[in-house]
C-alpha cells in the first residue's frame, strides 16, 4: 500500500482534496473529523478536557464549546499545549489504526489528511508527503469566509509551520488557487494509479 500525508495551512483546500481522493477510490482519513469525533459526549477525551479545562467550555447540554475553547487555547500556548497532550496521541492511534487495516485488508493507496502533519513529528509514516496551498490572499478571502476575527486567524496561522516550511519539507506541492478540476488533475498526477 501506498500511504499519502496531506497537510496544508488553513484553508488551503484539505477538505477539498479528500473529497476528491474519495471520488478517486482512495481510502481516507481526516484527523479533523477525529479530533471531532474524540471530543464528542461520553468519550474519554471529553472528560479529560473537562477536568483540565474546567466546566465553564461546555454547554448546558454537555457538550464542547468548542469555539470558546478555541479561543482560549489559541491565545495561550501552554494551554494549547495541554489540549494538544489531551488529543494528538489518541488522534495518531487512530488514523494509524486505520492505516492498519487498509493494509490488512489490500487496500491499495490510502491517504490521511494531517494540518499539523509536521509539527507532530508524524511524516516518517508516510510514503510520501503532499502539502496543499495557495497565495496568501486566497488564503485570507477563503478564511473571510469562515467568519473568524482577524485576531483568531493570525493565532491560529501562528500555532502552525509557515506553508512556505511545509512546502520546503513535503515531496509535492498541490497549487489550490486553481479550479476543482485542476485540483482534482495535480492530485492524480500524483496519487491515482
Amino acid at each position: 500500500m501506498k500511504l499519502f500525508g496531506i497537510t496544508g495551512g488553513i484553508a488551503m483546500g484539505k477538505s477539498m482534496a479528500a473529497d476528491l481522493l474519495r471520488q478517486r477510490g482512495v481510502a481516507v482519513v481526516d484527523t479533523d473529523a477525529i479530533a471531532r469525533d474524540l471530543v464528542a459526549p461520553g468519550q474519554p477525551a471529553l472528560e479529560e478536557i473537562r477536568r483540565r479545562f474546567g466546566p465553564e467550555l461546555f454547554t448546558a447540554d454537555g457538550g464542547l464549546d468548542r469555539a470558546g475553547l478555541a479561543r482560549r487555547v489559541f491565545a495561550d500556548p501552554g494551554e494549547r499545549s495541554a489540549l494538544e497532550g489531551i488529543l494528538h496521541p489518541r488522534i495518531r492511534e487512530v488514523w494509524m489504526a486505520a492505516a492498519t487495516e487498509w493494509q490488512l485488508t489490500g487496500v491499495r493507496t490510502g491517504a490521511v489528511i494531517i494540518p499539523l502533519l509536521f509539527e507532530t513529528q508524524a511524516a516518517a509514516q508516510f510514503d510520501a508527503i503532499i502539502c496543499l496551498a495557495c497565495s496568501a490572499a486566497t488564503q485570507a478571502c477563503r478564511l473571510g469566509r469562515r467568519g473568524w476575527p482577524p485576531e483568531q486567524i493570525k493565532q491560529r496561522l501562528d500555532a502552525q509551520w509557515p506553508i512556505e516550511r511545509k512546502m520546503a519539507h513535503s515531496h509535492f506541492v498541490v497549487w489550490t488557487d486553481t479550479s476543482t478540476e485542476v485540483h482534482g488533475e495535480q492530485l492524480d498526477l500524483i496519487v491515482v494509479e
